[in-house]
């Protein structure tokens, strides 16, 4: 024989239900939007990494231009990265701490920015280093080709993201983003095939010179001779230096 609950043994199980998923659902919905803030914040960091790196492109050391400091490659990064998406590129803009040059994404569900104050939470470091350690070679070349030995650019962007009050573990989860772009800089320029053969046959009386072609043509002239020709093929044309030169394979036939 089945018996029936009362009704009013029923009454008020939909509302613990809700309540039940509520203290699951409630949190989630705060914290997905959270983690895309926090995820756009850390793509926009790695851009600014790059744009202080390739500023060693423009403003290495044998440029006209002289190396930004760390102050003033800070002051555009938090201008033109990390304020509202429309901010003008000018020279010696400043950013602000309140909401007109903040981006509109990068606040919490409480309306605190994510992003307090600009100038204690937004960083940049750079440093150049030497790719190779120096050898017999390049302390023998090098300096007579006007090669620089530190041109290895590092630019990093560090950003201190506020704490979220009342949501745990964010509430003192003290998260900062570090990106940092790595450059090779500072290449060897030239202004066209004469100055990379002046460079390389600078000076014909040093028997050394930037590169040692004179030493190598003497002792490349037997390999000239007819009866090695046969030996050696093709002869090394010692102290030949063609730039641009493409090879004939490359070439196609003129009509």
């Amino acid at each position: 024989m089945k018996t029936r609950q009362s009704p009013s043994l029923q009454r008020g199980q939909s509302t613990l239900e809700f309540v039940v998923l509520a203290l699951v659902l409630v949190p989630l919905l705060l914290i997905v939007p959270l983690l895309g803030k926090y995820m756009d914040i850390a793509q926009t960091t790695a851009l600014a990494s790059r744009y202080v790196a390739f500023e060693a492109v423009a403003r290495h050391s044998s440029s006209s231009g002289n190396w930004k400091s760390d102050a003033e490659l800070a002051l555009e990064v938090r201008r033109r990265f990390f304020s509202s998406s429309d901010a003008p590129v000018k020279t010696g803009d400043k950013v602000g701490d309140f909401n007109a040059h903040r981006n509109t994404l990068w606040f919490d569900h409480r309306g605190n920015p994510l992003i307090a104050k600009f100038d204690d939470n937004v960083s940049v470091s750079t440093s150049v280093e030497t790719m190779l350690r120096p050898n017999v070679v390049s302390a023998m070349f090098a300096g007579k080709l006007g090669l620089s030995h530190d041109n290895v650019y590092a630019g990093q962007v560090k950003v201190d993201i506020a704490d979220i009050a009342g949501l745990k573990p964010f509430d003192a989860i003290g998260l900062s983003i570090v990106r940092k772009t790595v450059l090779l800089a500072d290449p060897w320029e030239a202004s066209g095939p004469g100055a990379v053969r002046d460079a390389i046959k600078k000076d014909g009386s040093d028997l050394l010179g930037p590169f040692p072609f004179q030493p190598l043509a003497a002792a490349a002239v037997p390999l000239e001779q007819p009866l090695l020709l046969g030996l050696w093929e093709p002869i090394p044309d010692i102290g030949k230096v063609e730039p641009d030169r493409v090879p004939e394979d490359r070439l196609r036939a003129q009509p």
